[in-house]
């Protein structure tokens, strides 16, 4: 009796959880990055690295990311982009401090690309194709892919050790989503 009980009371809380609304998104905390080949949605994290998510939110909401290049492009390790100048040497003039943490590189998760100096990310970003974890606790993560990695993977790969892409797949358009969802 207390185990056709105990099943029956499983089985309604199956039904229950199933018929409730999935909790929506943190729109204000999620990116659409757009590709040809469709869309990537990102969830940021501004509990891992609150600077950075700040300053790609404002440069998104600038425009600053639309028909920008993935330049450096390495197949089983990441794909780069933000560089205006598409020469993996620009950026929107700003430096940030590094936000390290312990979060593992993953595959989809995106983070901040710099130079030698640890406070040098600007506005390069990167998404990773596959675990990188001599990346870990090295480069600012401050979002992961949670939708569309199939469109990361289809990004035009690059030719030799420097992943350089001779002709770039782009950012078609990226905005935060609640500013999406506004129109």
């Amino acid at each position: 009796m207390i185990s056709t009980l105990k099943n029956v009371c499983l089985a309604l809380a199956a039904l229950l959880l199933t018929a409730l609304p999935a909790q929506a998104a943190d729109l204000e905390n999620t990116l659409y990055l757009d590709t040809e080949y469709g869309r990537v949605v990102i969830e940021m994290r501004p509990d891992l690295a609150p600077q950075h998510v700040k300053r790609i939110k404002e440069l998104t909401r600038m425009g600053f990311y639309d028909g920008i290049k993935f330049h450096r492009v390495i197949d089983g390790f990441m794909a780069q982009t933000g560089d205006p100048t598409g020469t993996g040497r620009g950026g929107s003039g700003k430096n940030l401090q590094a936000e390290f943490t312990d979060e593992p590189f993953v595959r989809g998760t995106v983070g901040m690309a710099r130079a030698q100096s640890p406070h040098s990310g600007d506005s390069q970003f990167f998404i990773c194709y596959a675990p990188a974890p001599f990346l870990n606790g090295q480069y600012t993560v401050w979002g992961q892919v949670t939708e569309g990695m199939k469109y990361v993977d289809m990004i035009r790969k690059g030719h030799g050790q420097s992943g350089m892409v001779s002709t770039p797949d782009i950012i078609v358009k990226m905005q935060v989503a609640a500013d999406a969802k506004k129109k």
